[in-house]
């Protein structure tokens, strides 16, 4: 694939479809042409350090910005079909809410002080919540995906992986751009975005804004509150950002940045596999089609600054500092049932704070290299939801019912880590890498069952005006604690470099994800301790000539300690039991493969296999005498056995520009939904994804087509089952007294024009 290097202007992170982070910090790391064609020479920072993608010793793929753009790629859960054994999808209920799983390692609930199992980067700087965590892409430099525990360099909750953008520091010209997306469901999407130096080669000025509007994929059938918008599955973001660049001196670089997102997309209304029992609405005509009794409308804020410092002491030696904060306000309507009745309505808020300072010291020679750092994270994460179950209340001879739960999950985290090469012969190198962390955790938790429909605050829904000191009254505080933990990660391996173009590796690394306290107790109870992940690796990097490129790697992991809140009906109907433990421990063997070959000049193929087998190895289950193995009932959910994908590049230079043609076909074999009791799986399917691009011959005009989604694929992303199976197949009511199986779909075949213009 040929490389256009007409002048890019510089545009920071911005992030639509909201997010609970977006700062961009500095690059590190850029990928350089190979001007004899054949295949690019891509650093990646993998290891905090700029280093050839070849030459690091961790299973890791590398998705470029050219790809991106000319993919027609503009959100992160696009760029799960790039890497194997990946699952990066939109949550149930919400358009914003990021489902991450690398290698069967992930976290279902995002409810708040859940901790999630892949770690979110935008450079330097740990994104804790996933909530607004579906990124539209612009611009970056780079997304890596670092799959297995990074538990050593980028700390707790990485068991499954991590995923960084890279963004580029500012070229230091005077830039501008324009860019227009036109498509189906009548999108409309609006960037603008540039660079002023104010005091040339030392002092830059970045700004960026994006309007991203869209119908959505369906509607509400049936909403009974006045005014309300009935698009479902649609987007409405504005985000915008500024960033200073200052370079006093030739080894001193500063950035200073500054974002902020609002993100009013509706809610997502999920499709009912089954027909209501307690209403007369059919199953839905289309799987985008929802019917509901909340408010529609839903919120996502974001706001974030961050402030990076690198010195470079002398050849050898340098210092990194990046401080950040950020905070997100989300409020919420999720319909668990999907009917026109307020049979499990759940309203929430999310209130998320957090603030973390790095300080790195790192060291390179030719024989050693090591980073080193100090790490502190303060987070805050609180919340509210109102769990209104008013047809069971009624059915009781109540006036309607309603459970409020609140509280928050605050913690602090201090951590101190190393990770060095040393080569002990022009051959053979060995890594070994440590962090320790220690971290405390406080939680709260009120409780109020309450007569009636509550909503979270007055104004919620037209005319409602909340009762603040009958709630009050009402409200209990059942859970009050705090608990510190303390972990040792190490990482060692050993690297041999067979040629200058072939390295194979080993390694051992483990990670943690954080303990944590159960947010919907309704007692008492204890912290459920971290989760543990040990994993080892064997691979090889190689490239056969200046055309093929083969990355392999086999891995073997043990899931320890493995969370689980149980979410389930009470011998009370008008309660959940709803507890939070260590169940037990799961295990996985895999092999992933990444080829890349440029046939000629012109034309280039890719092709990316992940395979896994991966399993409950023990649940235990108190009987009353003792524990029983109930494994069988657990399923590892969003990891489906096979995932590939199958892509070529076509370049074509004519006097009216160059055309870059490009199509993929990703595959997923069948995975489940649910990790207890799972009542939905998806079938294999696969996305067939075309394009093409055009560039003008001067590097001021591009364009781009791009249909994705083909054959109009129809594949679940999540679900909500509250339904009773028997023993035929069929199902009847569950918890609420419906029969309340809901799934959540991935995007339609869509069709978007892109034309941007830049000096």
């Amino acid at each position: 694939m040929k490389h256009h290097n007409y002048k890019l202007s510089y545009i920071a992170l911005v992030v639509a479809g909201a997010l609970t982070s977006n700062i961009t910090v500095a690059a590190e790391a850029d990928a350089e042409d190979n001007p004899d064609g054949g295949l690019e020479h891509i650093e990646v920072t993998a290891r905090k350090t700029a280093e050839n993608l070849q030459n690091v010793p961790v299973a890791i793929t590398s998705i470029g910005a050219e790809q991106l753009s000319q993919s027609g790629i503009s959100v992160l859960t696009e760029l799960q079909q790039f890497s194997p054994n990946t699952t990066l999808q939109k949550s149930r209920g919400t358009n914003s809410t990021l489902t991450a799983f690398i290698r069967g390692v992930g976290q279902e609930d995002p409810l708040w002080g859940y901790e999630p199992g892949v770690g979110i980067y935008i450079d330097d700087v740990y994104i804790a919540r996933p909530q607004g965590a579906v990124l539209d892409i612009l611009d970056v430099e780079r997304v890596e995906v670092l799959r297995g525990p990074q538990g050593t360099l980028y700390g707790k909750n990485t068991i499954g992986g991590a995923v960084k953008y890279i963004t580029r520091k500012m070229t230091g010209d005077a830039e501008f751009k324009v860019q227009a997306t036109f498509g189906d469901y009548s999108r409309q999407d609006f960037k603008v975005s540039g660079q002023v130096p104010l005091i040339d080669d030392k002092l830059y000025l970045g700004f960026a804004g994006a309007s991203l509007q869209r119908d959505g994929y369906g509607e509400y059938i049936t909403s009974d509150l006045p005014g309300q918008d009935k698009e479902n599955y649609n987007k409405d973001v504005f985000a915008g950002r500024l960033t200073l660049e200052y370079t006093p001196t030739d080894n001193l670089f500063m950035r200073f940045n500054y974002d902020k997102t609002d993100d009013e997309s509706n809610s997502k209304g999920g499709y009912r596999l089954l027909p209501s029992i307690l209403t007369d609405a059919p199953v839905p005509d289309s799987v985008y089609d929802s019917y509901t009794s909340l408010p529609t409308w839903n919120k996502v804020e974001t706001e974030g600054m961050s402030l990076t410092v690198e010195y470079d002491i002398n050849d050898l030696w340098s210092v990194k500092s990046v401080t950040a904060s950020r905070e997100s306000y989300s409020p919420t309507n999720i319909d668990f049932d999907n009917t026109s009745l307020r049979i499990f309505d759940v309203p929430a808020i999310y209130d998320d704070e957090q603030f973390s300072q790095e300080f790195q010291l790192n060291y390179n020679s030719d024989n050693l290299s090591f980073v080193s750092g100090l790490y502190y994270f303060d987070g805050e994460s609180c919340g509210h939801y109102d769990a209104i179950l008013e047809v069971l209340g009624v059915s009781l001879g109540l006036p309607g019912f309603t459970a409020e739960k609140s509280g928050c999950n605050n913690s602090e985290t201090y951590a101190a880590y190393a990770q060095g090469s040393y080569n002990l012969s022009d051959k053979l190198s060995v890594t070994l890498g440590a962090r320790y962390t220690t971290e405390e955790k406080e939680a709260k938790v009120h409780d109020a069952s309450l007569f009636g429909t509550v909503y979270p605050k007055s104004g919620w829904v037209p005319g409602y005006v909340r009762d603040e000191a009958a709630i009050a009254a009402a409200t209990n505080t059942v859970l009050d604690d705090s608990k510190e933990w303390s972990r040792f990660t190490p990482r060692v391996g050993i690297e041999y470099q067979y040629s200058n173009d072939m390295m194979v590796f080993a390694s051992y690394s483990q990670g943690f994800k954080s303990g944590t306290f159960n947010p919907r107790a309704g007692k008492p109870e204890p912290a459920a301790d971290p989760e543990i992940v040990d994993s080892f690796e064997v691979g090889i990097k190689s490239e056969w000539n200046d055309n093929l490129r083969v990355n392999a790697t086999l891995f073997m992991l043990d899931h320890k300690d493995r969370q689980y809140i149980s979410v389930l009906p009470n011998a009370d109907p008008t309660i959940l039991d709803q507890s939070l433990g260590n169940i037990g421990e799961s295990e996985a063997t895999g092999a992933e493969l990444e080829v890349q070959y440029a046939a000629t000049d012109a034309l280039s193929f890719d092709l990316s296999v992940g395979f896994i087998d991966t399993e409950f190895s023990e649940v235990l289950s108190w009987n009353g005498t003792g524990y029983d193995d109930i494994s069988d009932d657990f399923t590892i959910t969003n990891t489906p056995e096979t995932t590939a994908n199958f892509a070529v590049n076509y370049d074509l230079e004519t006097d009216l520009g160059s055309f870059v043609f490009n199509a993929n076909y990703y595959y997923r074999s069948e995975y489940d939904l649910s990790e207890k009791g799972n009542l939905l799986s998806q079938d294999g399917y696969g996305l067939v994804n075309l394009g093409i691009n055009w560039y003008s011959n001067d590097g001021n005009w591009e364009a781009g087509l791009h249909m994705k989604n083909v054959t109009d694929e129809e594949y679940l992303v999540g679900n909500y089952a509250f339904v009773t199976p028997q023993d035929d197949g069929s199902y009847t009511e569950g918890f609420g007294g419906d029969t309340t199986l809901i799934g959540y779909y991935g995007d339609p075949q869509t069709v978007a024009l892109t034309i941007g213009y830049q000096f």
